[in-house]
């Protein structure tokens, strides 16, 4: 396959990811090595004209994704401030060992 059908496949490609993977256009994104704005705009923009249900599929997931985001952004919140909680809990238990 040459590099032009791989970019005429590509809306495909990452609509059928996006299904499978229930993914974000980040991850897809990150998954693809290209960027978020050509994800974004190969499955709202080509896909609907090269496959109109796996758009609509894909549309699903992505509002889905779009109302958990706060949600998401949360949970990376307070698992940055366990590890660090984890880190700073480490550190005075060495502080106390050496102490002692």
């Amino acid at each position: 396959m040459n590099s032009s059908d791989n970019f005429e496949n590509r809306p495909v490609i990452l609509g059928e990811y996006i299904i499978n993977n229930k993914a974000t256009v980040r991850a897809t994104a990150g998954h693809f090595g290209i960027s978020k704005s050509t994800v974004h705009k190969d499955v709202s923009e080509k896909l609907p004209e090269i496959n109109k249900e796996l758009a609509g599929e894909v549309k699903s997931i992505l509002e889905i994704n779009k109302k958990e985001r706060h949600i998401r952004g949360g949970m990376a919140t307070k698992m940055k401030y366990q590890k660090l909680a984890e880190e700073h809990k480490k550190i005075n238990q060495y502080k106390n060992t050496a102490l002692k």
